[in-house]
Parts: structure tokens; C-alpha cells; sequence
């Protein structure tokens, strides 16, 4: 397993939380940590023992040092983050309850890492020791200039024969600069070997629509997303695995969860966690990237062990306040083996 070198490469934000489920008209205070997408999946991998390196791009201040300074006391490789830019970008939180959803208001125009440039980034060094590239649609749909880092980024890896993974994670309030995900993503989609997405990312991406699925009633058959699986390789040739993350939403505290994995000829299906209290679902689709890349990285051939792992783990970050999944191998596979008791460990 230590021969494994995982390089994920995305914006990480400043987090502003409002307190025990408080509008922002309530709050007079903000409880503030860091995250995002692609760095919530280095933490994840650096909690389970797999080496990682995040890749971003942060300003000289104090705030990005102490972002700087947690991430590496959670294990993460920093050494390849660029400095530079005005600003780091910010999101503000609002956590949902029952039948009220949660919100979330960004605030990253002009941040660091989305007036990234090509050729800014050494990919060739950084991926001297790579055997996994992880990024995410959240990257190119900050700005044009990021998008092309991200190609640059795929295309050094695909030229390395690196493993490259993506969340196809679609986020309708980012792609601002006057391109679409559906112009962008697929090019960029092409150089992946494992895509992760749900069946909203896969129709605002790549133009690939799942028939029958109602994803609000509760439940969600995980047959329908067989022929979008099919279509998804179809599209990119290059491409080995399709995942779906399966949430039913009942309400903002309470989901069904699980998740598919299609490797062009078998359907694996993950058990069905029925998650009664949310505690905090921000993070919950980068928690279960994280633990899919340990799962195919640990497990190698055995995809239904992989699956389960990523959708074990996932489960448990629900139960986790802030972006990360600060889990344990060892807490991920007693749920995995059924123990969903919750009792007491001594």
C-alpha cells in the first residue's frame, strides 16, 4: 500500500458556519474551518495511511497559513502548493433541518487558485511519484484559466499512465465565466479512468439523462443507473469505472445512502444505509471519493469490498461536523461488517 502516491488538486475555502441550525439572519456569530472538494478527499486518504499531496494555490496571509498548517497536521502533503494570489476563497453555511434545506452562499471570485495559469504548475515533478490523479468538476468551473490547469494536469498524468479520477460534481451557482459544464467536462472527462457522479452531474456535464428515477421519494433504484453507466463509458473509451453515489432524500436530516459500481460488465451494489440524524452532509460525496480510492487501491480486484468501504465511509461522515471525514480504517470496516449499533467503545 505505501507504494501508493495519491495527487489531488482543487480550491480549498474557508468555511463559515452558521451554529445549531441558525439562519444567517440569526447568527451573530460564524464557526470558521477549511475545506473543499478535492482537499476533503486528501484528508480522508491521509487518515487511512495512504501518502497524498493536495496541489492549490493560496495568498501570503494568515489565514492560508493556518489553513496550510491543519492540513499538514492531518497528514497532508503540502509541499507542491503554490503561494500567491490576493484571496482565499470563503463559503458560508447554512445547516438545513427536517424540511428546510441547507444553503450555501460562496464567496470565491477572484480567489487564488481561480487565476491559476498554465505552466504554473511543475506536473511533470509532482507526478514523479504519482500513482493516482484526483480532481473534480468544482475546479474548472471556477474560471476559464482553471479549467485549462485541470486539462494540463490530466494530460500530464494520462502521459505517465497515472490512474485519473474525477467527481463529475456539478455546481450550478459556479459556472459563471460564459462557458457550460457541458461545453467543458467532457473533453476533460475523456483522461479519467474512474468517474464518480450522481444523476444530476452526469445530465449537466455529459448530456446523460437516467430515466425513472425519482431521487426525492426516499428510495432509489440502483438498476436505473445501469444504462447511464453504459453511456458514460460509451462516451470516454479510456474509462474503466462508473460509481453512483444513490441518495433519497426524505429531508434535510434524514437520507438513504448507497452507492453503484458499473466496470463494463458487472453492476456491484453497496448496502443501503438508512441515516436517521444528519449531523453535517457537506463533504458527504468527497468522503465517499476518498474511501473508493483507498477501497480500489486496498481491496485491488475486489470492487464490492471497494464499494462498500466508500459508501461505509461516507455513511460515517454524516455523523461528522465540518468538510472532513475524520474516520479510521478500523471504524469504516466495523460498520462495513454490520455493526451499526453506535455503542458505546471502551
Amino acid at each position: 500500500m505505501m507504494n501508493n502516491h495519491v495527487v489531488t488538486f482543487g480550491e480549498i475555502m474557508l468555511r463559515l458556519s452558521t451554529p445549531a441550525y441558525l439562519r444567517f439572519g440569526q447568527a451573530r456569530q460564524l464557526d470558521f474551518t477549511f475545506g473543499g472538494g478535492e482537499a476533503n478527499v486528501a484528508v480522508s486518504l491521509a487518515n487511512y495511511g495512504i501518502p497524498v499531496s493536495f496541489v492549490t494555490r493560496l495568498p501570503e496571509n494568515d489565514i492560508a497559513d493556518a489553513c496550510i498548517a491543519e492540513l499538514k497536521g492531518l497528514g497532508v502533503n503540502t509541499g507542491h502548493l503554490l503561494r500567491g494570489g490576493e484571496r482565499m476563497g470563503n463559503y458560508f453555511l447554512e445547516t438545513g433541518a427536517v424540511n428546510r434545506a441547507t444553503k450555501v452562499i460562496y464567496d470565491r471570485a477572484h480567489s487564488a487558485v481561480s487565476e491559476v495559469e498554465p505552466g504554473m504548475i511543475d506536473w511533470d515533478t509532482i507526478f514523479e511519484e504519482a500513482t493516482w490523479f484526483h480532481w473534480t468538476g468544482i475546479t474548472p468551473a471556477i474560471s476559464a484559466s482553471a479549467a485549462e490547469v485541470c486539462r494540463e494536469a490530466i494530460g500530464a498524468a494520462n502521459k505517465k499512465g497515472i490512474t485519473v479520477s474525477t467527481d463529475l460534481n456539478y455546481r450550478k451557482n459556479l459556472w459563471k465565466y460564459g462557458e457550460t459544464a457541458a461545453e467543458v467536462m467532457p473533453e476533460l472527462v475523456q483522461g479519467c479512468d474512474v468517474i464518480l457522479g450522481n444523476e444530476e452531474d452526469a445530465a449537466m456535464a455529459l448530456g446523460i439523462h437516467p430515466d425513472g428515477v425519482d431521487v426525492t421519494s426516499g428510495h432509489v433504484e440502483a438498476e436505473a443507473y445501469l444504462s447511464v453507466s453504459k453511456k458514460i463509458m460509451e462516451q470516454n473509451p479510456r474509462c474503466k469505472k462508473v460509481i453512483t453515489t444513490l441518495r433519497g432524500s426524505i429531508n434535510a436530516n434524514q437520507n438513504t445512502w448507497s452507492g453503484v459500481l458499473y466496470d463494463g460488465t458487472t453492476l456491484y451494489r453497496a448496502p443501503e444505509y438508512n441515516i436517521s440524524h444528519i449531523v453535517d452532509r457537506v463533504g458527504g460525496g468527497d468522503s465517499f471519493m476518498g474511501g473508493l480510492i483507498f477501497g480500489l487501491l486496498t481491496y485491488k480486484e475486489d470492487l464490492q469490498s471497494a464499494l462498500n468501504f466508500a459508501v461505509a465511509a461516507s455513511c460515517l461522515k454524516h455523523t461528522i461536523t465540518g468538510d472532513y471525514n475524520r474516520v479510521s480504517v478500523a471504524e469504516v470496516e466495523k460498520l462495513m461488517g454490520g455493526d451499526t449499533s453506535g455503542r458505546v467503545t471502551r
